[in-house]
């Protein structure tokens, strides 16, 4: 059974970090590209982050140059550190993760993300 747990979200102020972590069970972790997605409300999901099984990172324009993805494969988790938030991070941050040529895809439940002061 695949399993993708979120942690890390919660209340900031503007300008402030967070780090989310999502840990990974059930699957070949190493060979799975990983991603962050989030959706604020009434709109909808949007591309945060993604790394690819060999380290390979894109962003959304949004958080280019504030956020940064990266994972470890020796704890099947991966982590994206938010810096410099502002009231638009707010959103329920989700993990996701895709293998390498299946048209399948996994999600977590989300974590809250809010920035305010």
């Amino acid at each position: 059974q695949v399993q993708l747990v979120e942690s890390g979200g919660g209340l900031v102020q503007p300008g402030g970090s967070l780090r989310l972590s999502c840990a990974a069970s059930g699957i070949l972790f190493r060979v799975y590209n990983m991603g962050w997605f989030r959706q604020a409300p009434g709109k909808q999901r949007e591309l945060v982050a993604t790394i690819t099984s060999r380290y390979i990172t894109n962003y959304g324009d949004s958080v280019k140059g504030r956020f940064t993805i990266s994972r470890d494969n020796a704890k099947n988790t991966v982590y994206l550190q938010m810096s410099s938030l502002k009231p638009e991070d707010t959103a329920v941050y989700y993990c996701n993760a895709e293998p390498p040529i299946q048209p399948i895809e996994y999600w977590g439940q989300g974590t809250q993300v809010t920035v305010s002061s």
